[in-house]
């Protein structure tokens, strides 16, 4: 698809580029899978051939768009969430291709450990990342320990890296360090390295030089074999659509290098106030989030430091996707600041956000990439004002549509325009199988869905995804799991659980013609095939 602005268009209420309407005209769709959900034979989705067969899969299938969940590092710590990871920036090890390691001649078959059970169905988190790590370590030791690091030009690639992500070397250092202080928090650390004193810091990265090299050599492969499926996506004309936490955890490099931009207190360096959202119809006290908030103004004025952090996100953002949902986009407009010491979240306050000065500074980060709005909750008409003014699509889940009357604004017949993203589900929810059966879902709403399909139910998610397909909504995603009819026990996520979650895994044996016939059939007879998909 074409730039998503046209650089003779300003508008004039915000100063910021128009979108050329003629991009978002094409009705298209897309399927949601996160890449740790891909079938392997190594405990976990990699960005190797079988993401390689996936994109192939989607073009069978006539899809626009590969949808996933942020591709940072997780940590057991935060139950192994994406959102809650060591960097907002970095790519996660665990998705590096260990055949590709094969094939570039870092690891040899007969030399790789016999590998543990892995199921084809979840993830086993500590017994993936144990393998996996060792791996790694084994084809950094290959390149750095032979003539390789110079000859195959790994020293030039980390150099590079260097020179084109200012972030980076932050990072590889706060993983070495996190490695050294047995995984504490780095507010934990002794003081002159958590204050980042020059001395301290000296001293440690001359200490811990290859294992900062080790992480350093992990993201420049991650970005390699991303590259190669960037390229194959844009062959095939699919667009890879990223997902972006608006927050990052406490506990991470992002923190830590930038402790300027957050708002932290001065002597445990931990949050002085922390994000969540107010008590609501699903929550009696709100929800305590934990993550830092920002501090968007220094004596009155912007952040300097905390904007270049953010255009430093966006920057590398557009190295690795073409499109982008940014999570809890009404942070931007006010967000709920709630006192650290509390134990839940009905003690905050709403506080203005940084607004549409914010994205006019980030204009030439964000210029060339897609970004849509997770407006989802209870939205205030000046958070729709911000995200239309801005002229970014917004979200609508069905799951959402049938549980109140006519005028559910999550009702195909209710979207007032087509500048719109629907989903019959999120990572979030229940898979529509699993909605449909839960007993604690009121049959009522359940008559309503069957009502509104016209439907028996027996096939409920193919009814939610003719719904998505037919309505007005520019982009119409789906979960795999609703494409594939799988209950809840294929769920991704449960928000009120900790743990057991990001685990469900895509069996190879799915992926089949007849699945991608059914969803190409559907995405042409609802006319969500564009014609820049079909020159492909």
């Amino acid at each position: 698809m074409p730039c998503l602005l046209k650089t003779d268009q300003i508008d004039k209420s915000t100063g910021m580029k128009k979108k050329d309407l003629k991009t978002y005209m094409d009705r298209s769709a897309g399927i949601l899978l996160h890449i740790s959900s891909l079938p392997g034979d190594f405990g976990i989705g990699q960005i190797g051939q079988e993401a390689h067969n996936f994109l192939s899969f989607l073009k069978e299938a006539g899809q626009t768009y590969w949808q996933f969940l942020p591709l940072g590092p997780i940590s057991p710590a935060y139950g192994n969430s994406p959102y809650m990871s060591p960097s907002a920036l970095a790519g996660n090890p665990l998705f590096i291709d260990i055949n590709g390691l094969i094939r570039g001649g870092l690891l040899k078959k007969n030399e790789i450990p016999e590998p543990p059970a892995f199921s084809e169905y979840s993830v086993d988190y500590p017994q993936v990342s144990t393998y996996q790590l060792r791996l790694l370590k084994m084809a950094f030791n290959k390149a750095r320990n032979s003539k390789l690091w110079q000859t195959e030009g790994w020293a030039e690639q980390v150099e590079n890296l260097l020179q084109e992500n200012g972030w980076v070397h932050d990072y590889a250092l706060f993983m070495a360090l996190k490695e050294k202080f047995q995984e504490k928090a780095w507010y934990e650390w002794p003081e002159k390295i958590a204050a980042r004193e020059d001395r301290a810091m000296a001293q440690v990265q001359e200490e811990l030089r290859e294992e900062i090299l080790f992480h350093l050599f992990c993201q420049v492969v991650f970005n390699i074999q991303w590259q190669e499926l960037r390229e194959k996506a844009t062959g095939l004309g699919i667009r890879l659509f990223g997902d972006m936490p608006i927050y990052v955890s406490p506990d991470s490099a992002d923190v830590w290098a930038n402790q300027e931009a957050f708002d932290l207190h001065p002597k445990t360096r931990q949050p002085r106030f922390i994000a969540g959202v107010p008590p609501d119809y699903f929550s009696k006290t709100g929800q305590r989030w934990g993550n830092p908030l920002y501090r968007w103004k220094v004596s009155g004025r912007p952040n300097k430091a905390l904007y270049h952090w953010w255009t430093d996100r966006f920057k590398r953002l557009k190295q690795l996707v073409d499109a982008v949902r940014i999570d809890h986009f009404r942070g931007f407009e006010s967000y709920w600041k709630i006192p650290a010491s509390e134990e839940t979240a009905i003690n905050g306050k709403w506080v203005k956000g940084p607004g549409k000065q914010f994205f006019k500074a980030m204009q030439p980060a964000i210029e060339e990439i897609e970004i849509i709005a997770e407006d989802l909750g209870t939205i205030t008409p000046e958070v729709q004002s911000l995200r239309e003014g801005l002229g970014f699509p917004g979200m609508k889940v069905l799951l959402f549509a049938f549980d109140s009357d006519s005028k559910n604004l999550y009702l195909p017949h209710n979207f007032e325009n087509s500048n719109f993203v629907v989903y019959t589900g999120t990572h979030d929810n229940s898979t529509a199988v699993g909605w449909f059966m839960d007993p604690t879902v009121s049959q009522w709403a359940k008559d309503r869905a069957k009502r509104y399909a016209n439907s028996d139910g027996s096939r409920i998610h193919w009814d939610l995804i003719r719904l998505a397909y037919s309505s007005v909504a520019r982009i119409a995603m789906v979960p795999m799991q609703d494409v594939l009819g799988f209950g809840d026990d294929c769920r991704m996520n449960t928000p009120s659980m900790r743990d057991g979650n990001w685990r469900w895994r895509l069996s190879r044996r799915f992926l089949t013609l007849e699945v991608a016939g059914a969803l190409l059939s559907e995405a042409d007879f609802y006319n969500r095939i564009p014609k820049t998909s079909l020159d492909n």
